[in-house]
């Protein structure tokens, strides 16, 4: 009886390994089982494309700077990434904080905005390169609501009567322009913002839009978020930190 035992589980042909066979062959033919490459490629770049978009809608978005008016802290054609999460949790733009916003009111009126590709419009649509056509700003905030904020002369800038430290001011700018819209004295009302490029002499910021209904103010509803970092260039690459100037005593509590 050993020996029929041996030769049925040896015998290729026996009754109980042909139908393990069958089954082993079975499985790597069932189509439902199973699915090509190219079957579930479409799916994969499917819920890529999803998860680019819910990143760009809810966390991060990708900007193009398109002018110098954040030099040096930030050039021409430098790609920043924008944290978009913040605000959901009713954080409030802060002082210091580099932030981009949609356009308050035909502030970029006379300046050419380049038509985007219909590539270019997919793309940055779901988040995968910098949004291109869009009507957004970037500047850095200086005053929040309560603040009371002026230029004399030259400068400094004062916020609530402090004088600020800007080392991030573009080289041979003055922090205060001595044109006309450049000496102001302004009082910041709830929900706004006054926000100023680094690049003093050649941003169109909060001091020349005061004549408009808002009186050259961000409606904070209008920031998309804050910049934390210069992605690209590579060899641009930086995270934008509130500069220690707003962190002065005093200055960081609204009166």
């Amino acid at each position: 009886m050993g020996d029929l035992v041996i030769d049925e589980r040896s015998d290729g042909e026996g009754p109980e390994s042909a139908p393990s066979e069958k089954a082993a062959i079975g499985v790597g033919l069932d189509p439902k089982r199973r699915r090509s490459f190219w079957t579930e490629l479409p799916i994969l770049v499917g819920i890529a494309l999803v998860l680019a978009f819910l990143i760009k809608t809810f966390l991060l978005q990708a900007f193009l700077i398109p002018s110098g008016s954040m030099q040096n802290t930030l050039q021409k054609d430098d790609r920043v990434l924008v944290d978009k999460l913040t605000p959901w949790f009713g954080s409030e733009p802060a002082r210091g904080e580099v932030v981009v916003f949609r356009d308050p009111g035909d502030w970029l009126a006379g300046h050419p905005v380049e038509e985007p590709s219909a590539v270019q419009k997919f793309l940055g649509f779901i988040g995968l390169m910098p949004a291109a056509g869009e009507q957004h700003l970037i500047k850095r905030v200086i005053g929040v609501p309560g603040d009371t904020v002026e230029c004399t002369g030259t400068g400094p800038v004062k916020v609530n009567g402090r004088p600020l430290v800007e080392p991030y001011v573009f080289p041979g700018n003055t922090a205060c322009s001595t044109d006309a819209e450049g000496q102001f004295k302004v009082t910041v009302p709830s929900g706004g913002l006054w926000v100023m490029g680094d690049h003093r002499q050649s941003s169109q910021d909060s001091r020349y839009h005061q004549s408009d209904p808002r009186g050259g103010m961000v409606p904070s509803t209008d920031v998309v978020g804050r910049a934390v970092v210069i992605a690209w260039p590579i060899g641009h690459w930086a995270t934008l930190p509130v500069p220690s100037t707003f962190e002065q005593p005093g200055l960081a509590l609204r009166p």
